[in-house]
């Protein structure tokens, strides 16, 4: 099928729905969906989510992404670090990364839990993310040459935006 043309697709329930452009025309009903490219898990999850939230979920589920692709890098460039010849010389980047990955996935996961949202533990929690990623993303960035590296500041740098869109979406 192809993204410009209008298609019917059989949903979880039976249903049929249309596919257009943009996506479904019947998000609430179906549990597979587009715009571009696939959509992300999460996005699909806070589609699925019985009540309305109150905040964009496309701006929500690419934060969540973000958090995760950043966890991610920072786990695998911490393994690379490891491997790395000048080990002593890549400490302080393996502690930011380790830091960044834990931070990273308890936001995600807090991020992800949308039935008791609390304002007052997300929001530091984001200007907490963001501030350690901007931390690991600037020490990647002083190793850039190595490929490992130069992705891992990348993706940090994502993630210290994303945080600070949503921060900024919850004020």
């Amino acid at each position: 099928m192809l993204r410009h043309e209008l298609a019917r697709v059989l949903t979880s329930d039976g249903a049929v729905a249309g596919v257009g452009q943009h996506g479904i025309l019947n998000p609430r009903r179906c549990c597979i969906a587009f715009t571009g490219d696939a959509m992300s898990y999460s996005r699909q999850m806070l589609d699925t989510f019985p009540r309305t939230i109150s905040i964009d979920a496309g701006l929500l589920a690419a934060t969540i992404d973000a958090l995760s692709d950043c966890a991610q890098a920072c786990t695998a460039d911490t393994d690379a670090d490891l491997s790395e010849d000048n080990l002593a010389e890549m400490v302080k980047c393996i502690r930011l990364c380790l830091n960044c990955t834990d931070i990273c996935t308890a936001t995600a996961g807090i991020l992800s839990r949308l039935a008791e949202y609390d304002a007052d533990a997300t929001r530091p929690l984001l200007e907490a993310c963001a501030a350690t990623c901007k931390s690991c993303g600037d020490e990647c960035e002083r190793h850039a040459h190595m490929p490992h590296c130069r992705i891992c500041a990348e993706a940090c740098r994502r993630c210290e935006q994303a945080c600070r869109d949503l921060l900024g979406a919850l004020k």
